[in-house]
């Protein structure tokens, strides 16, 4: 079996979609899979999310639009599969995106020469994805979006909420729910009581700082709440001027001095972080899945996040809170989680990393997923996180 992961762009900007792919394509070579991971070369001054395994194929595909990345993907598909790569059956490209022209030439790509797609909507067909640049995605989906997704042999979701999403989109199509995959820090790597050596405890973000994040409505919630001895962390990239409208919030509620915004954080950086932080939130207003929140609990941090995420398993587990979208349900929770011993947050942290190791560790998500591909191939019976239209 020969596994070709397509992106865009692996860019440590991207976030959660190139994370995943560098540690999907990790673990299916650990299973014995031959793969291969294309993607846009660099812009210069950016960092990627590469896989750390050396015998992971990356191939790096210059330009963005999609007359190059038809004409170079198709011939380097060639090039690997041979001449004959239609008749390559155990062949698959798994594409990750919408919108871009490189994911509309896969698709193209995949449609002329016979090969099955599968395609990761990663939360791009969400209500509030599709409003954001609405007129584009119309014409996009009209002209090609909608008949590129027709043409897949399977549709990848990360959770029922996005099914719910692609329903709406494109019924009848199958659905796999396969969640992403956290890493799990050491136990060295994690503090039982947050805070304790400096005296003053954290709250963390950590995502692009971008309105969907919903960051405005955690700065107004700290606002009403104003938790005394604590302060707040927004890491990650900037995107379209977007931290400059916060700080201009913050200013003119006298925030600027509880607030820091440290930009992009490497492995080392994050985890630092995740160890010191009390509490973890996520205000977004759409998630797919949230890798963010996930990695918080792989490290024993209490969650906040939104009903516009997938996590009503902090609810049920009892390790953070699942909230409505807005200023004051993250207000209450932000209240309730503050005014908690330090005990208290190291419990509830501890089971939601008994949540990730039973659930989100990067080994059962790669054997899950290859399940997923013996199906499509003929080669497995159905895999139980199969939804058929």
């Amino acid at each position: 079996m020969h596994i070709v992961l397509t992106i865009p762009n692996l860019s440590s900007s991207v976030g959660g979609p190139a994370t995943v792919v560098q540690n999907l394509s990790e673990q299916l070579v650990s299973l014995g899979v031959s793969v291969t991971v294309m993607t846009r070369t660099v812009v210069p001054g950016q960092s990627e999310v590469l896989p750390r395994d050396q015998t992971v194929d990356i191939v790096h595909i210059p330009g963005n639009g999609e007359r190059p990345w038809r004409s170079l993907f198709g011939g380097l598909l060639k090039a690997k599969m041979g001449p004959d790569v239609a008749t390559k059956e155990e062949t698959i490209v798994h594409n990750f995106g919408l919108w871009m022209p490189a994911n509309h030439a896969v698709a193209s790509v995949c449609k002329s020469t016979r090969i099955p797609l599968v395609c990761s909507t990663c939360g791009m067909l969400a209500p509030w994805a599709l409003r954001h640049k609405a007129w584009k995605k119309k014409l996009a989906w009209w002209l090609y979006q909608r008949r590129d997704l027709s043409h897949a042999a399977l549709l990848v979701a990360t959770a029922q909420q996005e099914v719910q999403d692609i329903r709406r989109m494109m019924p009848g199509k199958n659905i796999a729910v396969v969640p992403n995959g956290v890493e799990l820090p050491t136990v060295s790597q994690r503090s039982v009581i947050k805070g304790q050596r400096s005296g003053v405890r954290t709250v963390m973000f950590l995502g692009r700082i971008h309105p969907v994040k919903g960051l405005k409505n955690l700065v107004e919630a700290w606002h009403l709440v104003r938790p005394s001895g604590w302060r707040c962390i927004l890491a990650g990239p900037d995107e379209a001027g977007h931290q400059k409208e916060l700080q201009a919030i913050l200013q003119s509620r006298k925030l600027e001095n509880i607030f820091a915004f440290p930009g992009l954080m490497n492995d080392g950086q994050k985890w630092a972080l995740f160890r010191d932080a009390g509490l973890f939130v996520l205000p977004s207003f759409t998630e797919n899945f949230g890798v963010a929140a996930a990695e918080a609990l792989a490290a024993g941090v209490p969650v906040i996040a939104t009903k516009g995420t997938p996590w009503e398993e902090l609810r049920t587990q009892n390790c953070g809170w699942w909230v409505d979208i807005g200023i004051e349900p993250l207000a209450t929770a932000l209240r309730e989680g503050v005014s908690l011993s330090d005990q208290e947050r190291f419990e509830m942290g501890q089971r939601g990393r008994r949540l990730v190791e039973e659930k989100y560790s990067w080994p059962q998500i790669g054997r899950d997923m290859l399940t997923v591909y013996e199906w499509i191939l003929g080669k497995g019976p159905q895999p139980p996180c199969l939804c058929l239209g």
